[in-house]
């Protein structure tokens, strides 16, 4: 057990939340226990409920914490092309998931029917919509309409990451091609985000190496 030293509360369950967010990347979720938690952190397990009465609970913390931190590091910037911008916020996520495999498989699998777990999710992409509608610029029905894509796109995109990293039946470039693809597909009539990549246009997937 790590050396127990005297923090205070708001500094003791971020301490917490570092250790279990390590913990829960390197191995399912299943396979971690709040008594491992606990000791990592080098505290007694009675101060760990203290903090978070359940591993639902701590887990939560992790996976609200990295939400906060994408949203953060993807912000908007109206200098730049929108598409631009959804590319790099895609990488951006999917450095996340790539380095924390069996948190974003627990949080869309192992506790899919969560409803903590799922409102951290539903919260995040309510933001990344929300954004991304203002972005576009529109008013009235047309807004309306990018609204609706961009809720169903959003969907479409996590459902894809989760089958990518669970299965890894073809590259990332390839995933985050078909994202950005699928997106100008749906609203490329409707609205300009900018100039797409090179080599893509809305509704087509550029030809992208594997591996």
């Amino acid at each position: 057990m790590t050396p127990r030293r005297r923090l205070a509360p708001a500094q003791r369950r971020a301490q917490l939340v570092d250790v279990a967010a390590r913990l829960f990347a390197a191995r399912p979720y299943d396979e971690v226990r709040m008594e491992e938690i606990a000791a990592q952190a080098g505290i007694s397990r009675a101060l760990l409920y203290r903090h978070f009465p359940a591993k639902r609970d701590v887990f939560a913390a992790v996976y609200r914490q990295a939400a906060d931190g994408l949203l953060a590091r993807t912000e908007l910037d109206p200098a730049v092309p929108v598409v631009d911008q959804l590319s790099a916020g895609l990488d951006a996520h999917l450095d996340y998931f790539v380095a924390n495999r069996n948190t974003v498989l627990a949080a869309n699998r192992t506790l899919a029917g969560d409803p903590v777990i799922q409102a951290v999710i539903s919260d995040e992409l309510a933001v990344l919509r929300q954004r991304l509608v203002d972005a576009a610029g529109l008013t009235d029905h047309a807004r309306e309409l990018v609204s609706a894509a961009l809720a169903g796109w959003l969907v479409f995109v996590r459902v894809l990451c989760v089958d990518w990293l669970a299965n890894e039946s073809f590259s990332r470039t390839e995933l985050r091609d078909l994202c950005l693809g699928a997106l100008l597909g749906a609203v490329g009539r409707v609205t300009d985000f900018g100039h797409p990549p090179t080599g893509l246009v809305p509704g087509q997937v550029g030809d992208a190496p594997t591996g």
